[in-house]
Parts: structure tokens; C-alpha cells; sequence
């Protein structure tokens, strides 16, 4: 039986495509175990589905000033070690690295041990853990074409694995959910994981006119509901959805959202019309503008910069993306990115071999 050992953490995007692609690891007979931080989301996440999990310690990369910057040298440095000793104990046939701090130190003693590990990078351009890992990697799997070109042949457009159940959703039981009585559009908004100010304030600010013609489904974020519109029909908000997203996703015609590369990529492959609202280079390194950039390129997006949302810009977005929603579901259909499970799953086979 062939080993493969899983890592990635720090935030559940590092997590949830591992996640995804290990009905299909486990079908095409891997052991499987995964290597994460001691105590990150991903330990509780890899757990509850029964996948052995070693912890090793983990530092932060930073570029700027910040006290921990003198003590997480020692955790890295630890980690190397920690990592060391478990893959020397598990000795895999293959790493897959799905990004986040604490890969580092697994992906750099895997390549010394002549373990072969395969790197996925979301984004178009690296962030600083992928930049120290990906020269180490002996193939890598990506979203944009302009990841690939900076790699040439190292690199495949796959995709990001996404979560079979995304498929599966019921429009019905989303319209019940959501207390919806006609058969009006939808509309589902979402700003992330911790939700957007930005973007909920846009909705807000334009909701009458939305209401008129879309019911709208609104994700706001943790703490984020707006008191003053417990009952407005046709408006469904929640702090989050979870078991219910299949089903709010079959029942979305056009999606407002962040331009994070899980969240896009999993627009793309379920052919939803959308309009991205990316992070600004004040609350970001730029990552999901330059995502945003290059869905827009490939025609799956409309893109607008946080500082030019206002009322006018959003409803004119979703009236153009609305109108031309069977273009950008073409273009969708058209893209390099078929089954990344399948891609991604075949990759890390062929380097076992």
C-alpha cells in the first residue's frame, strides 16, 4: 500500500482541499496521514474525520516588525526537527503540500529525505512559505496561467480539489432555508470566512433596489447581522452557513464574494456567474487583486476594487453580470480546469511511480 502524507494549516484554505481530495487517495488505496501545527484549525478539522495527525511546531514568516519575530526562529527550527523524525518514522512515498507556514519545514526535509512532494498554489503569485517550498517541489499544481508560466514544465493548471458535496445541493430545500415563496433570482453574497464590512455595507446600501427584482442570500460573517432587517422579504442573512451551502449554491444565479483562490475556484467549478469585490492592498499583500485580475482576463468575472464599490457601481455589476450570465458560464466551461481532484490525484500518483 502506498503512504502519503498530507500537509497544510494556518487557515482552513490550507485544509479543506486536502480534505476533499482523500475519498479519492483513500479509493485509489493510499495510508494516508497528515502533518499539521500543534494546536491549528487543521488538527481539529483532519480529526473529526479519522486521519492519523502528527503536530509539529510551527513559526510564522513575517516581513514586518513584530516581537514573535525573535521567537519563532526557535519554533521553525523546531519544527525541521519534529518533521524530521516523523516522516524518517512514517516514510512516505509522497508529500502533497497544500501551503501555509508549517509546511515549510515538511516540504524541505521531504526533499532531503528524496521524498517526492507535489505543491498546490492557490494563488497567482506565491505568498512567502510556497516562494521557500516550491523550488523544493517535484511537481506543482496550480489555479492561474500565469502560476504555470513562472514554472513551465514543473507546472499543471488543475484547480483547486473541491468538496464533492458542493454538487449536490437542492434548490428546494435552499428556497425553504431561506424562506423564500417565489421564483425569483437569487443573489448570494459572501465576504469570506469573518465576512466583509465592505461588501455588507454595499448589499445594505442598495438592498431595496436588489429586492425588487433578486431575493438575496447573505452571508454576512461572525458578529455582522444587521439588526434592522430581521424580516425583509425576499433578504435572508447569516453570520455563516455550513450544511446548507450545497444547497444555497445550486440555488445562487450570481454570486458577490472575496476573490480569496478557494473560494473563486470553487465558483468556477460549479459555473456560477459572479462579481468579485477582492481585498485591498491595505488589508492585504494583493494576492486576491491579482485573482481577481486574472478571472476577469479569463472571462469567469466581473471585477470591482473595494474603493470603488458604492450603490451605483454594484447594481450596475449585477445587472450587467445577470444579462450575460450564459457568457460567463461558456467561459467557464472552456477553462483549463476540469476535475482537479482527478488532476491533482494522478499527479501525485505518477511521481510514486
Amino acid at each position: 500500500m502506498k503512504k502519503i502524507v498530507l500537509t497544510g494549516g494556518g487557515t482552513a484554505g490550507h485544509v479543506t482541499p486536502n480534505i476533499a481530495m482523500i475519498p479519492r487517495l483513500k479509493e485509489m488505496g493510499y495510508e494516508i496521514h497528515y502533518i499539521g501545527t500543534y494546536d491549528g484549525i487543521e488538527k481539529k478539522l483532519i480529526e473529526e474525520i479519522g486521519i492519523p495527525y502528527y503536530g509539529i511546531s510551527s513559526g510564522k514568516l513575517r516581513r514586518y516588525f513584530d516581537l514573535k519575530n525573535f521567537t519563532d526562529p526557535f519554533r521553525v527550527n523546531k519544527g525541521f526537527g519534529d518533521a524530521k523524525k516523523i516522516l524518517k518514522q512514517l516514510k512516505p512515498d509522497v508529500v502533497f503540500s497544500k501551503g501555509g507556514f508549517v509546511t515549510v519545514p515538511v516540504v524541505l526535509v521531504a526533499e532531503h529525505l528524496k521524498i517526492p512532494v507535489v505543491i498546490h498554489e492557490s494563488d497567482m503569485t506565491p505568498g512567502l512559505a510556497n516562494k521557500i517550498a516550491l523550488p523544493k517541489a517535484t511537481k506543482i499544481c496550480c489555479n492561474f496561467p500565469e502560476t504555470k508560466a513562472l514554472f513551465d514544465a514543473k507546472a499543471t493548471i488543475t484547480g483547486t480539489p473541491i468538496r464533492a458535496e458542493l454538487f449536490s445541493g437542492s434548490k428546494e430545500k435552499a428556497k425553504e432555508f431561506c424562506h423564500f415563496t417565489d421564483d425569483k433570482p437569487t443573489i448570494l453574497v459572501m465576504g469570506g470566512s469573518t465576512g466583509s464590512v465592505a461588501i455588507n455595507n454595499a448589499i445594505w446600501g442598495c438592498l431595496d433596489e436588489l429586492v425588487k427584482k433578486y431575493n438575496i442570500i447573505h452571508i454576512c460573517g461572525k458578529g455582522k447581522l444587521n439588526a434592522e432587517l430581521p424580516d425583509t422579504p425576499g433578504y435572508s442573512q447569516f453570520e455563516y452557513i455550513k450544511g446548507e451551502l450545497p444547497d444555497v449554491f445550486a440555488l445562487a444565479d450570481i454570486v458577490i464574494s472575496r476573490a480569496g483562490a478557494n473560494a473563486i475556484c470553487e465558483l468556477q467549478a460549479l459555473r456560477k456567474p459572479n462579481i468579485l469585490i477582492p481585498l485591498s492592498l491595505k488589508a492585504s499583500r494583493g494576492d486576491q487583486i491579482l485573482n481577481a485580475q486574472s478571472f476577469e482576463k479569463s472571462g469567469y468575472s466581473f471585477v470591482i476594487q473595494e474603493e470603488d464599490v458604492t450603490k451605483e457601481t454594484l447594481l450596475n455589476a449585477v445587472e450587467s453580470v445577470f444579462s450575460d450570465r450564459d457568457k460567463y458560464i461558456k467561459a467557464m466551461d472552456e477553462s483549463e480546469m476540469a476535475d482537479a481532484i482527478k488532476s491533482i490525484t494522478e499527479i501525485i500518483d505518477s511521481v510514486t511511480k
